[in-house]
Order: structure tokens, then sequence, then C-alpha cells
């Protein structure tokens, strides 16, 4: 084997992170988290120990407070097995769809925030040579000449961020995806202006002015301010975290 994957089982009473929550230890480092503190080293050590014996399995049931000094006070159940999967392990059921137009500075600043969290992303835009050869895990990187052509690829019910290079294909992908009419969540980079112009625009070419009221323009948590690439990032982030699971 070459790692340990280590995998919250069950939860009682206050704790640091819920069921499914995963790390990935191998002998040089520790991909994921299950919350940090002593609960985290001890789960490491143990990890450790069996990389060193050849042990392929370990069950754990930590009392916080009386093992680890925790003054959360609940109770975490671990699973710990070994693995030989080079990448993460899989995400929770309910992991955010996304579905990603644009590898500019915002773009490539959003899928770094997003790499730590429990989301799939599919990214796309038609400069290959802006896409990463090696994408974090969970992100699938699409090279595409006709983008809108993706639109219909996407998965059920994700949410959806236009923020390519063109503002005409902006208006393309709003409208495929505002047509497709599944989406939980269509966010498109710009100011308010740009917003009421698609309004305008994307009427005239037939769609309802309600279909229009599922796009969010601008984006990002209300309250984040600044223009920096990695500040919208983080607001988007936070934007797209919040939504309803």
């Amino acid at each position: 084997m070459s790692a340990v994957l280590v995998t919250v089982v069950a939860t009682a009473g206050s704790t640091p992170r819920e069921p499914g929550a995963w790390m990935r230890v191998d002998a040089r480092r520790v991909e994921g988290t299950i919350g940090g503190g002593a609960l985290e080293w001890r789960a490491i050590q143990e990890a450790k120990a069996m990389l060193a014996t050849g042990e392929t399995l370990r069950e754990l049931d930590l009392p916080l407070g009386p093992e680890l000094g925790q003054c959360c006070g609940g109770r975490v159940r671990l699973k710990l097995e070994a693995t030989d999967r080079p990448l993460s392990a899989p995400l929770p059921a309910d992991a955010l769809d996304l579905v990603l137009f644009g590898a500019g500075h915002v773009g490539r600043a959003l899928v770094r925030v997003l790499a730590v969290q429990p989301c799939r992303i599919r990214w796309i835009d038609p400069r290959a040579e802006l896409l990463p050869e090696d994408p974090p895990a969970h992100v699938t990187a699409v090279p595409s000449a006709l983008p809108v052509h993706e639109v219909s690829r996407g998965p059920n019910h994700a949410a959806w961020l236009v923020m390519t290079h063109s503002h005409d294909l902006d208006l393309d992908l709003c409208e495929a995806i505002l047509r497709r009419g599944d989406a939980r969540f269509l966010g498109l980079i710009g100011s308010a202006t740009k917003r009421a112009r698609f309004e305008t625009r994307l009427v005239a070419r037939g769609l309802a002015p309600d279909a229009l009221r599922r796009l969010t323009c601008p984006i990002g948590l209300p309250g984040i301010a600044g223009k920096h690439p990695g500040t919208i990032a983080i607001a988007t982030a936070a934007q797209l975290l919040a939504l309803p699971r």
C-alpha cells in the first residue's frame, strides 16, 4: 500500500468535522483534513504506524474530551484503510457540481480556492494553453473550441459561472444555460451595467424576463469588496458554498 485513507464514519455531540470528511496520509504528506488539532494528529500517527507495519485496516472510536483533551467534547469514529489511490478520495454525495467557463485570472484564482472544498469542477476554456495539464483533484479541464456546446454536457442541477475573455461568448453561454433550465445558480462576472445590457439582449433573443431573475451579476458574497482576482474568487467561492444543498 502507498497510503492510508482516514474517513470520519460517525460522530456524536460537538466534533470538528462531519461524517464523510477524510484525509489521505502517505510517507511524505497529508491531503485533506478531518478537523485538525489533537484528533487529526492522533489519526496521522495511527496511519503512519499502519504504513510502517503494513496493516490494512483500523477503526478508532475516540471521545474527544477524555481521550484527546479537546474541549468540544464530542465523539468521533474513524476508519483507517490502506489505499493505492494516487489522487484524492471520493467526494461526498452532496458535493457541489460547478461548471466554470473561463481560465483567466479570476477563474484560476477561484479553482485554487475551491480545490480544497468538497466540489467537482468542470473547467472550460477555448484557450487550451491557459488550462493546467495536471489540474487539482476533482477538477476536469476541458479545452473546447465551442464552449457553448459544453452546456448540454454539464451535470444536472449544477452551479454555473461564466467569466470568459469575450462578452459575446458570455452572452451565448448565459442564453444556453438559461434555456437549459436546471441551473441551481448562474453567475456572470461583471458589473450592473453589463447585466442590464445582457438582459436587454437576452430578451431580444426570446428569453422571458422572469428567466433572467436566475442570473446573478455581479457575483460574489455581499460585503466582500475589492476587484483583485483573489478577492473576487474568495467572495464568489463563499457565495457558492452558501448555496442550499
